[in-house]
């Protein structure tokens, strides 16, 4: 099923949810809408859903115009973040809801309704679990039993509402690893909201990075990482440091002249530069680009983040270096010279 979005708008009092939004999505993508919270993501899926209706614009399902069908009219399979789960039901039949409230015309045999139940038990590796109630599952087990529900009336679309936000760290990491092996299986073109970078990165075909209704950015995860298309993409996918300067004969420079750096085949102007905590490595040449203070070390799981005072600079400038056996952090107070293996510059109106 393919998606085309055609300028969609939602207003409440005072604010734009949606600012005539536009998007075409594939068949059999698997797309992340990604962005803060009052980005518009989430009232974005839910007037694709038909959960809400946008006051101007177009939801088309392939060539078939939906925007003022209902969400059972659009046959699209919807998970919440909270699962939504019936726990006076079994794991089986909170599966087979969806199939046994059809209009009886459309509505599967039981033996029908029994086999397609036993498939998708399968395909979410949880086969025996049928008989118990959610109240008797984990938190990713439930999640997967959501995904199961939604799945069973073979949905044009597929639509996921914040699936994992309700779920620990670890258990995060495997069922959305788990989710992109299913889509691969399935085919299942797929609309997921999501404020992690992390989860939008690994999961998605493309990504949508959203910002007050609008869209900021549409593409693959490494186009949205490489090539950000303006500050507040990079600021907002992954960790970066943004210096404000200008470029003059090829050398980026702050204003106050902390930082130097390299430019070739930049425009000349006012500009942003944008490099990325772990693009940076410690140098003794006395003309390094980058010259701070330590201000502090975190430690953090694989590395150790080290914050330096740049200059004028507001910001503490931030350098992620390797956590090796006696590489000490340095200390508070002292210098340190940092070169950038890689830098990006923007127009400072970007």
């Amino acid at each position: 099923m393919q998606l085309h979005l055609r300028g969609l708008s939602k207003r409440y009092p005072g604010v734009a949810a949606l600012d005539t939004v536009d998007l075409d999505i594939a068949s059999g993508e698997l797309i992340a809408l990604l962005g803060p919270s009052g980005s518009g993501k989430t009232t974005l899926l839910r007037v694709v859903a038909g959960l809400l209706s946008p006051d101007t614009g177009r939801v088309l399902f392939g060539e078939r115009d939906a925007t003022r069908l209902s969400l059972r009219e659009r046959n699209v399979g919807f998970v919440f973040q909270h699962y939504a789960l019936f726990r006076h039901m079994t794991v089986a039949d909170n599966i087979a809801f969806g199939l046994r409230c059809r209009p009886r015309a459309r509505r599967p045999t039981r033996a029908e309704i029994a086999r397609r139940v036993e498939e998708l038990l399968g395909l979410i590796q949880l086969p025996e679990l049928g008989g118990r109630y959610p109240d008797q599952l984990s938190g990713g087990q439930k999640q997967r039993v959501a995904l199961a529900r939604a799945l069973a009336i073979d949905p044009g679309v597929l639509l996921l509402d914040e699936p994992f936000g309700a779920l620990d760290a670890k258990v995060r990491v495997e069922l959305r690893r788990w989710l992109r092996k299913l889509h691969e299986r399935t085919g299942q073109t797929t609309l997921f909201v999501t404020h992690d970078q992390e989860e939008a990165l690994e999961l998605a075909d493309r990504v949508v990075v959203m910002r007050q209704g609008r869209i900021e950015q549409v593409g693959t995860p490494d186009a949205i990482y490489a090539a950000p298309a303006s500050a507040y993409v990079f600021g907002f996918v992954g960790r970066g440091n943004t210096l404000e300067g200008s470029v003059r004969d090829g050398v980026f420079s702050t204003r106050d002249g902390a930082v130097t750096l390299p430019a070739p085949g930049c425009e000349e102007g006012d500009v942003v530069a944008l490099l990325r905590p772990h693009e940076l490595q410690p140098t003794d040449a006395d003309d390094a680009g980058i010259v701070g203070t330590v201000l502090a070390t975190r430690r953090r799981a694989d590395r150790i983040t080290v914050e330096l005072a740049l200059g004028e600079a507001a910001q503490p400038f931030e350098w992620d270096m390797a956590d090796l056996p006696g590489v000490p952090p340095p200390l508070p107070g002292g210098q340190l010279r940092l070169q950038a293996l890689r830098a990006r510059f923007l127009p400072r109106t970007a």
